[in-house]
């Protein structure tokens, strides 16, 4: 006969540890100084396929809000990154890219829009490395862009707070790039309840 507080012992227990490998994933995935989307891809499983909403010049005077120099086309990309095979949104980006501090190759790339920043930069093989400027959660109600201007994420039935990091990306003296990551809260949930599924599915067909 089966224990009903067995079982509901078991329930509580594994979502505990989901809760629990939740966070500690999102605490590696909002410190490491390494490629997020390398990250994603191998948490997923699948490879993501960037979307971009918005690629365009804009003022210096955007820039100088974030202390940037004048004197140099400044391009703001707002992309989402989605899941090759499931459609699921990953992560909303923005970048602020400052032309005059990134690689001429790295620039088109860029411009022709096809894939990732952080891929691009692999696939050129550039040298550059990454600061951490910020990261933590926020609640939809208080994301921001770049600018500090409320933006409207593309994470559908938002239940919990959003993780996100802030970082520079260099390829000298002076960063070429700053980006902003907005990572979907479901995204380590989804694929850990995916691996208990297909577990025990697994075993009731032995």
């Amino acid at each position: 006969m089966t224990d009903i507080n067995s079982i509901s012992k078991d329930s509580q227990y594994e979502d505990e540890a989901l809760e629990f490998l939740h966070g500690l994933i999102f605490d590696i995935l909002l410190v490491t100084d390494g490629r997020t989307t390398d990250i994603l891809e191998t948490l997923l499983n699948e490879k993501v396929l960037v979307t971009v909403i918005r690629q365009e010049q804009i003022n210096e005077e955007y820039a100088d809000l974030l202390g940037e120099s004048s004197g140099a086309p400044y391009y703001i990309r707002e992309s989402i990154l989605i899941s090759e095979k499931s459609h699921f949104i990953v992560s909303h980006n923005i970048a602020l890219v400052i032309s005059k501090h990134v690689p001429p190759s790295l620039f088109e790339k860029i411009a022709h829009q096809q894939e990732g920043i952080g891929k691009s930069i692999s696939s050129i093989g550039l040298q550059s490395f990454r600061k951490l400027v910020d990261s933590g959660y926020k609640s939809e109600e208080e994301a921001v862009d770049l600018f500090q201007k409320p933006i409207k994420l593309r994470f559908p039935e938002l239940c919990h707070k959003v993780p996100y990091k802030r970082y520079s990306i260099y390829f000298g003296l002076l960063p070429g790039i700053q980006m902003l990551e907005y990572f979907n809260p479901d995204v380590v949930r989804r694929r850990l309840k995916q691996i208990i599924k297909n577990k025990i599915g697994g075993m009731n067909h032995e």
